[in-house]
């Protein structure tokens, strides 16, 4: 899809862009440690983070055709352009900088097997990581960046 293609969808409610989006799962406790990860290396302030339960994240992951009760939906938006998976992680990671930029030795890993790690971990990280509720985090540096349904629960 095009750049920013979710500004034409009606079903994508609006919110403010910025150069990186991530939707994640504000269940996950890896995601919650993303997060936390991402806030505190985000010198630029770049980041915002979007719960998948939210109506917003529910409508972008759906508007890039995944399936936002799949374990493996995460997404990240960089400049309006949407990444996945392994992928993602690796954009995200460059887009801190310095140190993190080592993480592109991800890259020589061979895209199927990136594939089937990421499923594996992702289908399973409640059990290796544990739950819980990235939306009422006490961090400050989360709470800036996220985007969330104020006036609806988060599931």
């Amino acid at each position: 899809m095009k750049p920013y293609s979710y500004r034409q969808d009606p079903r994508v409610p609006y919110f403010e862009d910025r150069p990186a989006v991530t939707i994640m799962d504000a269940q996950c406790g890896l995601c919650a440690k993303g997060a936390r990860w991402i806030a505190h290396n985000d010198r630029r302030k770049e980041f915002a983070i979007v719960p998948l339960q939210s109506s917003l994240g529910r409508a972008l992951i759906q508007h890039y055709g995944l399936n936002p009760e799949d374990p493996t939906s995460w997404l990240f938006l960089e400049n309006g352009k949407a990444y996945t998976s392994l992928d993602a992680c690796i954009r995200v990671a460059r887009r801190l900088g310095g140190i993190w930029h080592s993480a592109l030795i991800l890259r020589l890993i061979p895209a199927s097997l990136g594939r089937v790690l990421y499923r594996w971990v992702a289908r399973n990280r409640y059990g290796f990581f544990g739950r819980t509720d990235l939306c009422n985090s006490p961090d400050p540096a989360i709470q800036t960046r996220l985007v969330t349904d104020r006036w609806e629960n988060v599931e």
